[in-house]
């Protein structure tokens, strides 16, 4: 590839849905702002124009003007260039470990936080494929099918920080993670059929890691203790643990060991009369074959 065509290719990533700054997140914008102000400082530094730089680093004029302004999140390749142009040290580059989350809403980056330190993650959806279980596109989809929509900029950030939070299963030392899905939910064609199709190999491919059981309820379990909604059950190598549950506490999240043994009886009498991990495997491979 050129560097005509690398210039190009930069220009149409920068310009992607997602990577601009929500004004309601505080620590974000004083994130992007903090890096804006770095970038401009060390470019005038060395003496080059933004002009310039944007042509140094396949970026154009504007959009160097909005990621110096605390306007745009640079993206990795972004910083990375710059990095490489200013003879940063590596100064500039590092700082993709905090510009890379900005990008998530602020309550997922929490969520995302606590499930990177638990231990144990078990977890009972309702209504859908639970999001740590998603394609990007099956992501896509769900988000996209908001009323009111979803702006494209926010689609774009919601699927990123949904895709982030998967680096779980990328630990080590592996967290034990439990699913239970409903039957229905795992009927349900989202997106078409190709995207269905690509889903469903993506829950056989994690309910085949070996720290992962997955379970399917069955439509024929007529009742059940999970039919108020969701439950999450995550626990910490300290012994502390936090749940939710949508038809309890208001649905808000709880650290009361009272509140926690009820979420655990329920989740545990989810999982008794929910289909074997073996049954549940076999039963998607069935869907598979059959969509």
């Amino acid at each position: 590839m050129s560097q005509e065509e690398q210039a190009v290719g930069l220009r149409s990533e920068a310009d992607e849905p997602g990577w601009e700054v929500d004004p309601d997140d505080e620590w974000g914008v004083a994130v992007i702002t903090t890096v804006g102000r770095q970038l401009k400082l060390r470019r005038e530094a060395a003496g080059m124009r933004a002009g310039e730089f944007a042509k140094a680093v396949g970026y154009s004029e504007d959009m160097v003007y909005k990621i110096e302004g605390g306007k745009r999140i640079p993206r990795q390749e972004y910083l990375i260039a710059a990095d490489e142009l200013l003879n940063a040290d590596g100064l500039i580059a590092a700082t993709w470990e905090d510009v890379k989350k900005v990008r998530y809403p602020k309550r997922v980056r929490e969520l995302a936080k606590l499930e990177a330190q638990a231990v144990e993650i078990g977890v009972y959806e309702c209504n859908s494929v639970h999001g740590l279980l998603q394609t990007p596109e099956h992501a896509r989809a769900v988000i996209g099918a908001a009323q009111p929509p979803y702006s494209p900029d926010d689609v774009e950030r919601m699927v990123a920080a949904r895709l982030a939070r998967q680096s779980v299963f990328d630990r080590d030392p592996a967290p034990s993670i439990h699913f239970v899905l409903e039957e229905g939910a795992l009927r349900r064609p989202i997106g078409g059929t190709i995207v269905w199709r690509h889903q469903l190999e993506r829950l056989l491919e994690v309910g085949r890691l070996h720290n992962v059981v997955l379970q399917v309820m069955p439509m024929d379990c007529d009742t059940h203790s999970g039919l108020d909604g969701r439950i999450e059950l995550l626990k910490f190598a300290d012994g502390t643990a936090v749940g939710r549950a949508d038809g309890a506490f208001n649905g808000r999240p709880t650290h009361d060991p009272r509140r926690l043994r009820i979420l655990e009886l329920r989740y545990g009498t989810i999982r008794a009369q929910a289909l074997s991990p073996r049954e549940s495997l076999a039963f998607i491979e069935q869907l598979l074959g059959e969509t």
